[in-house]
């Protein structure tokens, strides 16, 4: 069993491999001292650990959300490499951190960088924010296929009954992996209070899917 003062030798090491090991070591610890000491990782130089200290915020964060929102939006917005600033946007949508919501949405607009977006997109539909519903219709006419992906599975999450008419017309797009997206999608608007008569009918539809993944889905919300 790992202690926290083994896991602080390989987190001061010079070696970025045992800074790596040391942080995955921190999964062992009590998660409010691993907390404390994967902070200083965030900033490490080199962006193989900051990338494996930021996605671990997505669970210890939960020891201090304030604190996990000030670092995460520090990451999200100033850190140079694209790989980072996508976990960061993970980790907040995943901490369902809301605050974020206007840096998220000014990120994705200025950044060329199709992980940055996708990360964004993803994390729009765990943060239940209907604010998001324009800039995930936006995403959803990206013309990177898998930022329009999770466009489609976010506005399923986000469960804004706005999205159904933007979600209908997928269910007969020629690529069998959004029709796959949208039967999820629709599904959500299938259950509950929602049971939107389009909706079961779309999802009949791609029950007969000639892809059997897609005819799965849609079985699977129609039984429920």
């Amino acid at each position: 069993m790992a202690t926290p003062e083994a896991v602080q030798e390989l987190l001061s090491s010079e070696d970025f491999g045992k800074r790596l090991s040391g942080i995955n070591q921190l999964r062992t610890l009590d998660p409010e001292v691993a907390f404390t000491m994967i902070q200083p990782a965030i900033a490490d130089k080199n962006v193989r650990v900051r990338y494996a200290a930021v996605s671990q915020v997505a669970t210890l964060g939960k020891q201090n959300l304030a604190l996990a929102l000030d670092l995460l939006r520090r990451c999200l917005l100033e850190d140079p490499e694209p790989d980072v600033q996508a976990a960061a946007a993970d980790a907040l949508g995943g901490l369902k951190l809301s605050d974020a919501f206007e840096d998220l949405q000014a990120l994705y607009h200025r950044s060329s960088e199709w992980l940055v977006r996708f990360s964004i997109i993803a994390a729009l539909g765990e943060l239940g924010d209907t604010r998001a519903f324009e800039l995930l219709d936006t995403a959803l006419h990206s013309g990177t296929e898998l930022v329009k992906a999770a466009a489609i599975g976010s506005l399923g999450e986000l469960g804004d009954e706005r999205a159904i008419p933007l979600l209908l017309p997928l269910v007969t797009d020629p690529d069998w992996q959004v029709r796959h997206r949208t039967a999820q999608a629709l599904g959500h608007f299938a259950l509950g209070d929602f049971d939107r008569p389009e909706v079961r009918t779309a999802l009949e539809h791609l029950s007969h899917d000639e892809v059997e993944a897609v005819a799965q889905q849609a079985q699977d919300f129609l039984n429920r």
